[in-house]
């Protein structure tokens, strides 16, 4: 079993709640539970989380003994939820957050892992376990049996010699990989380019190292000249993903200052690695951020956003509004919010009521831009 920790009163916070979304489910225990006898082995710092939503597999761990966690969640949201939960729930839990990279899992013995989404993410994850970790390590990648595919056990056979698969339990399932293939590297960024911008992207960003058809719809509408652009008043890609709005600024306006945020550390380091393959990484400032919440009130005069809809796996019309928020909150009286968005989600009700009068600039069969004036 799991420890005594009941994985029912971890919440979500910081993070969107609402009802169906969950912070723990039958994968999570299922982890747990098929890892417990390898853990029970370990001493401190051999275990290491990935892919970790809000703290279950963490603090699973620590609940049932395991010291000196090494944990990587993607978004900004999941690493204050694991505090907060740590806080309530075990607070004889020791873990510390750290980047997707060799520190993270050097040495460790046992790996447990929630599966992404992303192929490429898992095939990241699993060339880093596999380069960088104890020979004798034993990843367990689980998730809900509806969200895996047998091409994740294909990325899995890719770093490591040998691959177990549980019966399923709760619609869910693990995947057991021992014994890390030599000769294994660090995973690089990927590489693409579109409308004159190099693109960069580590597995789990969004599009990848492509210009996904929204964004490009939005760089195809965004202003000629706009007030900002300044040390002090950036101009601001929210939500930027692989940085291609804030590259194609600095690239098309050379006297620009930008502020590029994400809670993604896939993406921020994706929108790091594009500045500098477009040679505007000084001007350019890349921040990992929940929200804007670095940014002063009524700093910044232009905003860009596509904002996501996804919360993990589920997906909810209640992300785009906090961000919409924020921006209202960041931006001068008279600034502008460009957003483009799925036709379908109908947010222009939402701008209007949150940041200001707004006007439809670009609309195609799926996508629509619009410009949102702070009151």
């Amino acid at each position: 079993m799991s420890g005594a920790l009941d994985l029912s009163l971890l919440r979500r916070w910081p993070d969107v709640e609402a009802p169906g979304l969950v912070a723990a489910d039958a994968a999570d225990l299922l982890i747990l539970d098929e890892s417990e006898s390898a853990r029970a082995e370990t001493g401190p710092d051999e275990v290491t989380v990935i892919g970790d939503s809000y703290g279950a597999l963490t603090l699973g761990a620590a609940a049932a003994g395991a010291e000196g966690i090494r944990v990587h969640q993607d978004p900004l949201s999941g690493e204050a939820a694991l505090a907060a939960n740590a806080k309530r729930l075990v607070p004889q839990a020791t873990f510390t957050s750290l980047p997707l990279d060799a520190a993270l899992v050097a040495g460790a013995r046992v790996v447990l892992l929630r599966l992404p989404r992303s192929l490429d993410a898992l095939a990241d994850i699993a060339a880093t376990i596999a380069a960088a970790a104890s020979p004798d390590v034993v990843v367990y990648a689980g998730g809900r049996i509806k969200h895996m595919t047998v091409a994740m056990n294909d990325v899995l056979r890719g770093s490591f010699e040998r691959l177990d698969v549980t019966h399923a339990r709760a619609k869910s399932r693990v995947l057991v990989a021992r014994g890390p293939l030599p000769q294994t590297t660090l995973p690089e960024a990927r590489s693409g380019r579109s409308e004159g911008i190099e693109i960069r992207a580590y597995g789990g960003a969004f599009a990848g190292p492509r210009l996904d058809i929204g964004t490009r719809l939005l760089l195809a509408n965004l202003p000629e000249t706009a007030p900002g652009g300044t040390a002090d008043d950036p101009w601001i890609d929210f939500a930027c993903g692989t940085g291609v709005v804030a590259a194609a600024w600095a690239t098309r306006h050379p006297d620009v200052r930008v502020y590029a945020s994400d809670q993604s550390a896939a993406a921020v380091a994706s929108a790091a690695a594009t500045m500098r393959a477009n040679g505007v990484s000084e001007r350019v400032e890349v921040v990992r951020d929940d929200l804007l919440a670095r940014r002063p009130d009524a700093s910044a005069s232009l905003i860009a956003l596509n904002p996501p809809f996804h919360s993990g796996a589920a997906v909810s019309d209640r992300i785009a509004p906090r961000l919409f928020r924020d921006a209202a909150r960041v931006l001068r009286p008279r600034g502008e919010l460009w957003c483009v968005w799925n036709s379908a989600l109908q947010y222009r009700a939402e701008l209007e009521r949150v940041v200001g009068p707004t006007r439809q600039v670009a609309r195609d069969p799926k996508f629509t831009v619009t410009v949102s004036t702070r009151r």
